[in-house]
């Protein structure tokens, strides 16, 4: 699935070297030295991706304790952008990973769904730093995501019809359309603010 060039994994071992403190692994905690993260609401689900074994490709689900560098490639390989001379399956795997990961941050209880709870989290999360908004209407706008995803996927619903949850597939029908590629990308990658820390 496309080559990475020595300079781009001499760029991210120095990258893992100044998160691990110059240890041959990062902890979660190892994640406070990076300020671009620091205000991100998402912080937590971001870096408990970086440890997801799913993510790893080592389990089907568990967290790890500690990443090596071989484990942050890894993690790293679901950000690199598309290359010009991907074929069209080549595309499809490439896309269909980056929103497997996506969906991990999502399902936080590993069931294969992202429930109404789960979502009504990640976007109180997301709107947490919005003093206008209260905690209703967070709640308001999850369930009306939630209402648009079943849908999308489902069509219409008897109103008895519970829609228990968006699973994987749901989740590509959902963002279908939509160019992941400029959604998902990395700043906190960029060395100098770390460099330029006091």
């Amino acid at each position: 699935m496309g080559s990475i060039t020595l300079e781009q994994i001499e760029h991210l071992h120095r990258r893992f070297k100044q998160i691990s403190g110059d240890q041959p692994t990062i902890r979660k905690e190892s994640f406070d030295r990076i300020p671009d993260l620091e205000f991100n609401p998402l912080r937590s689900k971001i870096v408990r991706a970086f440890f997801d074994k799913r993510n790893l490709r080592q389990a089907p689900d568990g967290l790890a304790d500690e990443i090596n560098f071989e484990d942050f490639l890894t993690i790293m390989s679901y950000f690199r952008p598309i290359e010009m001379n991907m074929d069209e399956e080549q595309l499809d795997h490439f896309r269909k990973e980056k929103l497997k990961f996506l969906f991990h941050m999502y399902d936080s209880d590993n069931d294969g769904k992202i429930t109404l709870q789960e979502y009504r989290k990640v976007v109180e999360e997301l709107l947490s730093r919005n003093p206008h908004l209260e905690k209703e209407s967070a709640r308001s706008i999850a369930d009306g995501a939630m209402m648009e995803a079943a849908s999308i996927c489902v069509g219409q619903m008897e109103p008895d019809q519970v829609y228990e949850g968006i699973t994987f597939e749901d989740f590509l029908k959902v963002w279908q359309g939509i160019d992941i590629d400029t959604k998902m990308h990395v700043r906190f990658l960029n060395m100098e603010p770390i460099a330029h820390c006091h």
